[in-house]
C-alpha cells in the first residue's frame, strides 16, 4: 500500500491546480509553444487491474516499461506506453499456490499469451477537455490499445496536468478484452453462464513523466 501511496501522492501536487487538456483555453503563454517530450518514470507510475467474474473478481498491477508524452506549454497533447505483461501480479490471493496459479493463467495463451506478447501499448490519439465530471477528470484522452498484437481504439475519461516539468494523469479505462482475442470464459464464446468470467476488465492507471528526464525504476 504505501508503494502505492507514495506515486499518488506526488501526482497529486500535480493534479491539484488549473491544469488544460489539449484544444483547451487560451492563456497569457505564447499562442503555439513548442511542443516537449516528457519521460514516463516506471518508478512513480502505477497501473491496476480488475477482472470480474460471476462468483467474485480479482485484482493486481502490472507495470510501465517505457513511454513518453507529449507537451505543449501546459497541456498535455500526447503520449505513448509500453507496459510489461510479464510483470502481472495479482494482489487479492493470499495462497501462494492459487495466486502462481492465478498469474500463470492470465501469461497463458487462454488470456494476455504474454510469451509471445510481452508488452502492450496506448498510443494518445486525442485528448478534449472535460467539464463538470463528478469524478474531477478534465479531459476525455482517445487512443489505441494493443493487446495480443491487436489494436483497438479507446477513449476514457482523466485528470492531467502539466507542472514544473511533471506531467500526470490519472483515472480508470474499461477494457473490452474480447476485441482483443482474449476470450477465456466469455459466454460469447461458448462459456456456460455459471463460469462466467467478464468480458470487460478495468485499469487503474497513474502516470507520472518528467521533461528532460532518464526514466527511474
Amino acid at each position: 500500500m504505501k508503494k502505492l501511496l507514495s506515486p499518488l501522492l506526488f501526482a497529486a501536487t500535480i493534479l491539484s491546480g488549473p491544469v488544460q487538456a489539449a484544444n483547451g483555453p487560451a492563456t497569457s503563454k505564447p499562442t503555439n509553444p513548442a511542443v516537449e517530450t516528457y519521460k514516463v518514470q516506471p518508478q512513480l507510475s502505477s497501473l491496476g487491474w480488475t477482472g470480474k467474474k460471476i462468483d467474485g473478481q480479482h485484482s493486481g498491477t502490472v507495470g510501465f516499461k517505457d513511454g513518453s508524452v507529449q507537451v505543449r506549454g501546459s497541456q498535455l497533447v500526447g503520449g505513448t506506453f509500453v507496459v510489461d505483461m510479464t510483470s502481472i501480479k495479482n494482489t487479492d490471493l493470499t495462497d501462494a499456490d492459487y495466486n502462481a496459479k492465478l498469474v500463470g493463467h492470465l501469461k497463458s495463451d487462454d488470456f494476455f499469451g504474454v510469451e509471445k506478447n510481452p508488452t502492450a501499448t496506448f498510443v494518445i490519439t486525442n485528448i478534449k477537455p472535460l467539464k463538470g465530471s463528478a469524478a474531477g477528470n478534465n479531459a476525455t484522452i482517445t487512443g489505441n490499445l494493443t493487446i495480443k498484437g491487436k489494436t483497438n481504439p479507446i477513449s476514457f475519461p482523466a485528470k492531467v496536468g502539466v507542472k514544473d516539468g511533471v506531467a500526470a494523469a490519472s483515472g480508470t479505462a474499461s477494457i473490452d478484452r474480447t476485441k482483443y482475442d482474449v476470450t477465456f470464459g466469455s459466454t460469447l464464446f461458448g462459456a456456460a453462464a455459471d463460469k462466467a468470467v467478464d468480458d470487460n476488465f478495468s485499469l487503474i492507471f497513474n502516470v507520472i513523466a518528467k521533461v528532460n528526464g532518464v526514466a527511474t525504476r
